[in-house]
């Protein structure tokens, strides 16, 4: 496991069968999305796989945050990959759904589960 020490949020990357998993601590918003968006981009682009986001200590504080995995949504989908949202925080899971970005994200309960949400185009 490798934590990022660029940025203020604590960031655990590690791989998973298939691909990566990003465990993302902290709030996601206008000030640290810079960081989150450069590590998002060093993932999708050197790794291969899905990209698992565990988001269940990070908290989406603003629209940048939700920006942020939109933009990593469709930088993955260009890479031939896929991302999957996992273990998010109830707030998160709303917050996904009321912005309709859970149309979008693959949206899964936990690490085995079986997707809520199918990837569309």
């Amino acid at each position: 496991m490798s934590v990022s020490s660029e940025g203020a949020l604590p960031v655990a990357v590690r791989a998973v069968g298939g691909g990566q998993e990003v465990a993302i601590t902290g709030r996601i918003d206008v000030h640290s999305v810079p960081d989150v968006r450069l590590l998002l981009h060093e993932i999708i682009d050197t790794g291969n796989g899905d990209v698992h986001m565990r988001l269940a200590g990070a908290e989406i504080g603003d629209a940048t945050g939700l920006g942020v995995l939109v933009e990593a949504y469709n930088r993955a989908r260009r890479a031939g990959r896929r991302l999957a949202v996992v273990d998010m925080t109830e707030r998160t899971g709303r917050l996904l759904r009321a912005s309709r970005l859970d149309r979008a994200l693959v949206l899964r309960d936990g690490e085995d589960a079986v997707p809520v949400v199918a990837v569309t185009a």
